[in-house]
């Protein structure tokens, strides 16, 4: 109580004269429980204060802000966006260990950062930056979250002292996110709903392969066919071909077909689609590329692509012995999560 009465004590003095003598900086102070940390840091673009810890886990600085708005708090294990200007005197205080429930802001014009952390705490909540949580909501649960969620958004804003610009800029984005989820509920609920697991696959006909001829996804029928979408100028396309690789020793005598679909269509190659194709197959022979490699007959435009609403790569997909889906966007061959996944449907 005494701790928490002395930087309130301190508050009331920095800012009893604010009105009088306008600063030309900010106040970063707080109180750290159970840390040994040193030193904490302040930073943004071309901006970068390191403020001491004291032992007892206090800390209190003068920061000249060169340009008002977002800086990173960093204490070296704990980071957050915070949002400051000079004048501003931003008190924190929370448990090194639980940082993230237990931070709390005080001050002069904490108001702006005290939202910045209620955003983020909601956002990982109700998984806003992962629209496909909402779209394969049956409608009437997809109608409550996304109402539950307009409301969330709105109530945060509502205090007093965030900072008026941030604020209309959030207003914005959040009338633009929740227009966004109405209008491609219906569509992408659709979708989902028919790439759902168990569904039959969408199929490609007659695709150019590397080794000569044409290839159908009817071919592999009787195999788990695991496909790669990719092209030569995608860079985390070309990091996953390693353990593509590797994957595919692994599985060299098992019922399942490794299949990279390429998009070259001239993109990198000054649109010029022969040059696209002549990288494609000089790609395959420079990095000993195995499984069964195939070109897309017309890149992103292809019904297959389009089917499964390919609009990034790499982007991998796992099919069936009997052609229906398990994973239309499956784990990556990087990912940890896909050997195990293929051991369960291949044992």
């Amino acid at each position: 109580m005494k701790r928490a009465l002395t930087i309130f004590s301190i508050i009331t003095i920095l800012t009893s004269c604010t009105k009088e003598l306008p600063k030309d900086y900010a106040t970063i102070m707080g109180y750290i429980s159970n840390s040994e940390v040193k030193n904490i840091d302040i930073t943004r673009k071309g901006f970068d204060k390191r403020i001491k810890v004291n032992s007892d886990g206090t800390f209190s600085d003068t920061v000249k802000i060169i340009k008002k708005g977002y800086h990173t708090f960093n204490d070296g294990e704990n980071k957050i966006l915070i949002h400051i200007k000079n004048g501003d005197v931003l008190n924190f205080e929370y448990d090194y260990s639980n940082f993230s429930k237990t931070v709390a802001f005080s001050g002069v014009g904490f108001e702006t950062t005290a939202y910045l952390n209620k955003r983020k705490k909601l956002y990982a909540k109700e998984g806003i930056n992962n629209p496909k949580l909402f779209f394969k909501l049956e409608p009437d649960a997809f109608k409550d979250k996304v109402k539950r969620v307009e409301d969330k958004l709105n109530k945060i804003l509502e205090p007093k002292g965030i900072d008026s610009l941030l604020k209309a800029k959030e207003l914005s984005r959040n009338t633009k996110l929740i227009a966004y989820l109405k209008q491609n509920y219906a569509k992408e609920y659709e979708n989902l709903a028919r790439l759902a697991k168990g569904s039959v696959s969408p199929k490609f006909i007659g695709y150019e392969n590397y080794n000569g001829g044409k290839t159908s996804l009817d071919d592999f029928k009787g195999n788990f066919v695991y496909i790669d979408v990719w092209a030569t100028w995608c860079g985390p396309c070309k990091r996953e071909i390693p353990h593509l690789k590797t994957l595919e020793d692994t599985y060299k005598n098992k019922k399942i077909k490794f299949v990279s679909i390429s998009l070259d269509n001239g993109r990198g190659y000054k649109n010029d689609v022969k040059k696209a194709k002549e990288a494609w197959k000089s790609m395959i022979k420079g990095r000993n590329m195995k499984g069964v490699q195939l070109y897309a007959d017309k890149a992103w435009n292809s019904d297959f692509i389009k089917a499964y609403g390919i609009r990034s790569i790499p982007r991998f997909i796992l099919i069936d012995d009997k052609g229906n889906i398990v994973n239309a966007n499956a784990p990556r061959p990087s990912n940890k999560t896909l050997k195990p996944l293929l051991d369960s449907l291949l044992k």
